[in-house]
C-alpha cells in the first residue's frame, strides 16, 4: 500500500536525524521518483507556497510572540502566586499549584513549550526544596505543560481549524472541559503523591487579604483569555484578529501594568518569535507538499478502505485514532503531526459520522500526550533541563500521570458531549 511506503520512508528519514522539513520534501520527491509518477516537480514548489498562504496562519507568529511576551513579562509568577494562595493548603499543594498554574498560563499562551518553561522556572526550585524528587517535579511539569494545547488560545487548534475548515470560534471552547478534567486527574495524582511520600502535606490556608491581593495582581493576566474569547464569540473580531489583540494586550500588561518588560527587550523577543514562527511555517509548507501528493494519489481513500476492513464499528476506529496519533506524536512535533494526520483522518471521521470538532479535540489531546512521551518529547526535554533530572528518573514518575491523562482522553473519546456541550451551549445564546 502506498500509504505504508510514504510513512515508512518519512519515518526512516526522520529517525535518521534528517530535519523535519527536508524529510517531508525528500519523501515527496522520493515517492514521485520511485513510482515513476508523472507529476512535475514544480507542483511541489507551488504546493509548498500554497500551504503557507492562507490568511488564518498570520495568527501563528502573533500568538507565538504573545507567548514570548507573557513568559518574560511577569505574568507567570503572578499566576503561580494566585494558584498558591488558592490551593497551596491541600496535600501535594505545590504539585497542585504547578498544575493550576500551567492550566491558567496555558489559557493565555496557547503553547505547551512556553507554558512548561515559564511555570517550570518558577515552581521547580521550590518543589525540590520542599522535598519533591527531581524526577517527579520534572514529570509533573512536562505533563501539566501540555494542558495549554487544550485551552482556548491553543495554537494547534488554530492549525486544525485551518486544515479542517472547522470554526476556530467553536474549537476555542471545545477543549476547555477536557483540559479541566485532565487538570483534575493530575491534581488527584499530586494529592496521592504528597500524602504517600509525606513530602508535601500542605501549607496553612491563605487569609482573605492574601487571596484578594493575589487575585488583584493576577487579574489583568487572567482577564486576557476572557477578553479574547469574548471578542471572538461576540463577533467583535475574528480568530485571526484576536491574535493581534492578544499581542497588544500582552504588551500593555507586561510593560505598563506589571512593568517587568522594557522596550529594549522587545527586539530579542521578536527575534525568538520570528525564528519559531519561521520554523513552523517551513514545516507547514513542506507538509502541504506531501499532503498534495497524498491527495492526488488517493492515499486517503486507500487508507479508508483498509480502516473499513479493520474497524467495522465507530468505537474501534476511535481507539485506532488514539493509538496512531500517540505513535505519530512520539516522532513528530504536534503541529506537523496534525498537518500530516488531519487530511487522512477527516474523510474517515466523516464516514463514521464523527463530529469534526470532537475529532479536533481528540487529535490535539493525543498529540499532547506524545509531547511528554520518552525519549524525545518537547515538554519532557524542557522539564528535564529545568529540573536537572535524567530521562530514566523522570520516566519512573511519569506512569501514574500518563495513566491519569490517557484515562481522561479515553473518556472524552467516547463521550463526545464533553467537548461539544460547552460551545453548543454558548452558541445557543447567539
Amino acid at each position: 500500500m502506498l500509504s505504508l511506503v510514504i510513512f515508512g520512508l518519512f519515518f526512516a528519514l526522520a529517525l535518521a536525524g534528517v530535519p523535519l522539513m527536508y524529510a517531508l520534501l525528500a519523501t515527496t520527491v522520493g515517492i514521485i521518483t520511485m513510482y515513476g509518477m508523472q507529476h512535475p516537480l514544480e507542483t511541489i514548489f507551488l504546493s509548498f507556497i500554497g500551504g503557507v498562504e492562507p490568511f488564518i496562519l498570520i495568527a501563528v507568529p502573533l500568538f507565538v510572540f504573545t507567548g514570548e511576551l507573557l513568559a518574560k513579562g511577569g505574568v507567570g509568577k503572578r499566576i503561580v502566586e494566585f494558584a498558591r494562595v488558592l490551593f497551596g493548603w491541600l496535600p501535594g499543594g505545590l504539585g497542585i499549584v504547578t498544575v493550576v498554574s500551567c492550566l491558567l498560563f496555558g489559557g493565555v499562551s496557547g503553547s505547551a513549550i512556553a507554558d512548561t518553561a515559564a511555570i517550570g522556572s518558577l515552581v521547580i526550585p521550590t518543589m525540590i526544596q520542599r522535598g519533591y524528587s527531581r524526577g517527579f517535579a520534572a514529570a509533573l511539569l512536562s505533563v501539566a505543560g501540555t494542558l495549554a494545547l487544550l485551552m482556548p488560545l491553543s495554537i494547534p487548534f488554530l492549525v486544525y481549524a485551518f486544515v479542517s475548515g472547522v470554526s476556530m470560534r467553536t474549537l476555542s471552547m471545545a477543549g476547555l472541559l477536557p483540559a479541566l478534567l485532565s487538570a483534575l486527574a493530575l491534581i488527584i495524582v499530586c494529592m496521592w503523591h504528597g500524602r504517600s511520600t509525606g513530602c508535601d502535606m500542605g501549607d496553612e490556608p491563605a487569609t482573605r487579604a492574601e487571596i484578594w491581593a493575589a487575585t488583584k495582581s493576577a487579574g489583568p493576566a487572567l482577564l486576557m483569555p476572557i477578553l479574547i474569547i469574548g471578542g471572538i464569540w461576540s463577533g467583535y473580531f475574528t480568530p485571526t484578529e484576536s491574535a493581534a489583540v492578544a499581542v497588544v494586550y500582552g504588551l500593555m500588561v507586561s510593560m505598563y501594568f506589571y512593568k517587568d518588560l522594557t522596550w529594549g527587550q522587545i527586539p530579542d523577543l521578536l527575534l525568538k518569535a520570528f525564528i519559531t514562527s519561521a520554523t513552523v511555517m517551513l514545516v507547514i509548507g513542506a507538509t502541504g507538499a506531501l499532503a498534495w501528493l497524498i491527495t492526488v494519489e488517493q492515499v486517503a481513500q486507500q487508507l479508508a478502505t483498509w480502516v473499513g476492513s479493520v474497524a467495522h464499528e465507530k468505537w474501534v476506529f476511535l481507539i485506532l485514532i488514539n493509538i496512531a496519533l500517540i505513535l505519530l506524536g512520539i516522532f513528530i512535533e504536534p503541529l506537523p503531526a496534525l498537518l500530516m494526520a488531519a487530511p487522512l483522518f477527516l474523510p474517515l471521521a466523516i464516514a463514521f459520522k464523527i463530529d469534526l470538532v470532537h475529532l479536533g479535540v481528540l487529535m490535539v489531546a493525543n498529540l499532547a500526550i506524545a509531547l511528554y512521551t520518552p525519549p524525545v518529547g518537547g515538554t519532557l526535554f524542557v522539564a528535564a533541563k529545568l529540573a536537572k533530572a535524567g530521562i530514566g528518573e523522570i520516566t519512573k514518575h511519569l506512569w501514574p500521570l500518563m495513566a491519569a491523562t490517557f484515562t481522561v482522553v479515553l473518556i472524552v473519546t467516547y463521550i463526545p458531549s464533553l467537548s461539544l456541550w460547552l460551545p453548543r451551549w454558548i452558541a445557543s445564546f447567539n
